[in-house]
């Protein structure tokens, strides 16, 4: 099974909603000219990490944004791993990840379980607690956000469950760009799955971000990758892939997690 897969590397506007949706719109309209199966968008692509004004830029129940990527999946047939958002519910803001489908269903829904205190996630933002796994056209695949991949065992979590490709989305610093490349490989290797990685571009007021989107076969080897400028990072994998290399090294049915504890 093949997907060719395109990460929105979008330069996000400060606290600034419309404006995000105006250049989601414009790079989505550019993307679908390759034909791509899934498109992926940011970490709080639509507000950026304006969190001290969460309580009134936030998508209340992420509805906005869910009709938004419904639309736009419907229009074009494709898939979205429809970044995070700011997702305003009863007892807080999540920052939530949206899987919709070419069919504009929502698939999946998951909220960061791994708050970055570094930039104050754990005073404005309430943690989410399941995992990212989830199907299209019934392969497995999975969803985590930025600081998420520091947790090699959550990783672990989501590919033991069957995820032949994980997806991340990210608000990923520039003094940090090393952290990013490295990791990142690193779950691609020790899971013997694809990472495809959107990263944002630009800056805010406190952070210049790294870009550097990614997309990582199951050996580590890196197949495509983005420059620090906002762009569109297109490449296809091949799920039969992950299928030959789990044969060959098998740590999956090598692994002892009962000495793990």
């Amino acid at each position: 099974m093949q997907y060719t897969v395109s990460c929105l590397q979008m330069n996000i506007a400060f606290g600034k909603p419309e404006q995000n949706f105006e250049t989601a719109e414009k790079l989505i309209e550019k993307a679908v000219m390759d034909k791509p199966d899934i498109i992926v968008l940011p970490e709080l692509w639509t507000t950026g990490y304006d969190l001290t004004r969460l309580e009134l830029i936030a998508d209340p129940n992420a509805n906005k944004t869910i009709q938004f990527l419904q639309n736009a999946a419907k229009k074009y047939r494709v898939h979205f791993v429809g970044g995070s958002v700011a997702n305003q519910g009863e007892n807080g803001v999540k920052n939530t990840l949206l899987i919709i489908n070419k069919s504009g269903e929502i698939v999946h829904q998951y909220s960061k379980l791994h708050l970055f205190k570094l930039m104050d996630e754990h005073i404005y933002l309430e943690a989410g607690e399941e995992k990212g796994v989830f199907q299209l056209d019934g392969q497995p695949f999975a969803g985590v956000i930025c600081y998420d991949i520091r947790f090699p065992e959550w990783i672990r979590a989501h590919t033991s469950a069957g995820a032949e490709t994980l997806f991340v989305v990210a608000e990923w610093p520039e003094p940090r760009l090393s952290h990013w490349r490295s990791l990142l490989i690193a779950r691609a290797i020790e899971n013997q799955c694809y990472v495809i990685a959107c990263n944002r571009s630009g800056c805010d007021p406190n952070n210049q971000f790294a870009g550097h989107s990614l997309i990582i076969d199951p050996w580590g080897e890196i197949i495509a990758e983005a420059g620090a400028e906002e762009q569109i990072l297109s490449a296809t994998i091949n799920l039969d892939l992950v299928k030959a290399v789990r044969k060959q090294i098998p740590i999956f049915a090598d692994r002892k997690p009962e000495y793990y504890k």
